[in-house]
């Protein structure tokens, strides 16, 4: 048993957004950790239709759990944002409404994709000073794709920004603002005819929308009937000043500035890292939105400026968000996560 309480912060740039704060049936023994979601999901993300979530291993281990919706989230009202807006304005609220909230001077982070890549991009900005340990699954600093999705970023997403502001996966059911229009409806039927080995619409119009081919976001294999069905639910709107930012990491192989804010360097990896947080990589080898290698190059980067004090573990079977939301992953992948916490293993 569980139970929720919403806690709403304001960003540095005024927006309104909240964290959950989940509490079990025991006092925490540990301090606070914060889940950090992808784009066009929510927090409630880590809390998927099976027996062990990995928010309930986590209240199992004593920790203070934390889940952090920021601008890209379904539960909030839609905007056009960057990545620099979030790792400006969002992440360093969070953790100081967190800090407040608890009385505690540092926190642990776990952070999956956009989440990962916006929040490691505060980090190494010297934003984040009060996180002393992250865990980072799928993508941080150095985005690597699949040659389809590559070609793809490249050439659909500027066709793609002529026809709409925004891409929702909710049209692979015919829902959604703009479901009617016309080209949504013709996208509607590409992806119905390309990517035709599954029946829930919403799971192909984000492959489509995140990757390119099938089983993107995780190997049909790796999720209950339960979850496969809660992730119709679970996936909105993103806007392409999102994909048109990420096309130009992609290009450049780690990220780089959208726009210029205050604070942020125009090239995240062009100099040292200014934190001393230890990361804990980890990624699915099947994985086929973002490659693998993603986090291997972060990784060697984070290592080369700090010899030693950052680790990288792969999940063979896995592979993008089943990571936290496969069938098995209480078994397979949590004892790693939960153990990353304590200290990035090697």
């Amino acid at each position: 048993m569980t139970t929720d309480r919403t806690v709403p912060f304001t960003t540095g740039d005024g927006r309104s957004l909240n964290l959950l704060h989940v509490a079990g049936e025991q006092t925490p023994t540990r301090g606070p950790v914060l889940l950090v979601h992808g784009a066009g999901v929510r927090a409630n993300i880590f809390r998927p239709p099976v027996a062990t979530s990995f928010v309930d291993a986590l209240l199992a281990e004593g920790y203070d759990v934390w889940l952090e919706n920021w601008r890209a989230s379904i539960d909030l009202p839609p905007c056009q944002w960057t990545l620099d807006q979030v790792a400006l304005y969002d992440h360093p609220a969070a953790v100081q409404t967190v800090l407040a909230e608890t009385g505690a001077n540092t926190l642990k982070a776990v952070i999956h994709c956009q989440g990962s890549t916006s929040f490691t991009m505060s980090a190494v900005a010297g934003l984040l000073p009060q996180v002393d340990v992250i865990v980072s699954n799928a993508v941080s600093l150095h985005p690597v794709v699949n040659g389809p999705s590559r070609l793809k970023s490249q050439l659909a997403v500027p066709v793609v920004g002529w026809l709409t502001d925004y891409l929702n996966p909710q049209w692979g059911e015919g829902r959604g603002d703009d479901a009617g229009r016309l080209a949504v409806q013709a996208m509607r039927g590409l992806v119905k005819l390309t990517q035709n080995d599954c029946e829930n619409g919403v799971c192909r119009f984000a492959s489509f929308t995140y990757g390119a081919g099938s089983d993107v976001l995780w190997p049909h294999d790796q999720l209950n009937t339960a979850v496969h069905d809660w992730i119709s639910g679970e996936f909105g709107a993103v806007p392409l000043t999102f994909f048109n930012q990420m096309a130009r990491c992609i290009a450049a192989g780690q990220m780089v500035r959208h726009e210029d804010l205050p604070g942020l360097p125009a090239d995240y990896a062009a100099a040292p890292p200014r934190c001393q947080t230890r990361f804990a990589f980890v990624a699915g080898r099947r994985n086929n939105c973002f490659s693998w290698q993603s986090q291997q190059n972060s990784q060697a980067w984070f290592n080369q400026h700090q010899p030693g004090r950052h680790s990288l573990k792969v999940f063979d079977d896995y592979g993008h968000l089943d990571v936290f939301l496969g069938q098995h992953a209480a078994r397979d992948t949590f004892p790693y996560l939960l153990a990353a916490l304590d200290k990035p293993q090697h």
